[in-house]
């Protein structure tokens, strides 16, 4: 059984700041988890950038369960949390529950990931009422791109009050903890001091109970411009780019493979 667990997520509540990660695959999976991280989201970010695709918005429930599968053999500690894709639980409550439990029954997730507050509520207590532990989303909910944009949030009062509500919303319905996606500094921080659970930020201000970045993005593996709020860590790319090149000097040299290489 994993170290981890939701209700464990949730119970770091006013115990400290905790880190939060998304991977996409055994590998960056395993990496994660042997450093420690307590809670692993396969996100649909994948979409942009692991498959290079232009949003979200593609990724379809058959992406999410190869790559959620693939993330659960790569960790034995972390909880692993699935991101619902676009109309995967829009479309009814019946097939947003049948969507849930695969993610549970069938890619051995430990928890699902769900966009919207207040709309999703009543969905959300279903899933709680059914076994299925729910990571809410609120603030700039990327499956909504075509309709709002990337704008952040939080700067208008009637923004703040709706994501607020949002925030009541989710946490009332059941949700062990939240995100919250490019919100201004001062709602995250009004947003985390109100809720009992875990308000989790990416591009929300360090106010927040824990933080959750994309591993691809702080490893520097994705090349362009990223996004105000990541933090690169290492620049794999360029070390990555330099090996394959050593490597094909070495082929094209013959030094390589070399004795040690070499099966006699």
């Amino acid at each position: 059984m994993a170290a981890w667990t939701p209700k464990k997520i949730r119970a770091l509540k006013g115990k400290g700041k905790f880190a939060t990660i998304t991977a996409y695959d055994a590998i960056t999976a395993s990496i994660a988890d042997s450093a420690g991280i307590p809670l692993i989201l396969v996100g649909d970010s994948l979409g942009p950038t692991a498959l290079a695709l232009e949003s979200t918005v593609p990724v379809t429930m058959d992406i999410m369960i190869h790559h959620t599968k693939a993330v659960r053999r790569g960790c034995t500690n972390a909880v692993v949390v699935a991101d619902m894709p676009f109309l995967s639980y829009q479309i009814s409550d019946e097939e947003a529950m049948r969507n849930a439990g695969r993610f549970i029954q069938e890619a051995g997730a430990d928890a699902v990931k769900l966009e919207g507050g207040v709309c999703r509520a009543s969905l959300i207590e279903k899933f709680v009422e059914n076994g299925i532990p729910v990571m809410a989303h609120i603030g700039m909910l990327p499956q909504n791109v075509k309709q709002s944009g990337y704008a952040y949030k939080g700067r208008t009062e009637e923004e703040v009050e709706m994501i607020m509500a949002d925030a009541r919303a989710v946490a009332k319905a059941g949700a062990f903890c939240v995100v919250i996606e490019c919100a201004t500094s001062t709602l995250a921080a009004k947003i985390t001091e109100e809720l009992d659970i875990p308000v989790i930020g990416i591009g929300a201000g360090a106010a927040t109970d824990g933080q959750i970045i994309v591993m691809a993005d702080m490893l520097g593996f994705n090349q362009g411009k990223l996004p105000k709020f990541v933090k690169q860590y290492a620049n794999m790319r360029t070390e990555a780019i330099a090996a394959v090149q050593q490597y094909m000097s070495d082929v094209e040299g013959g030094t390589f493979p070399s004795s040690e290489h070499i099966y006699e």
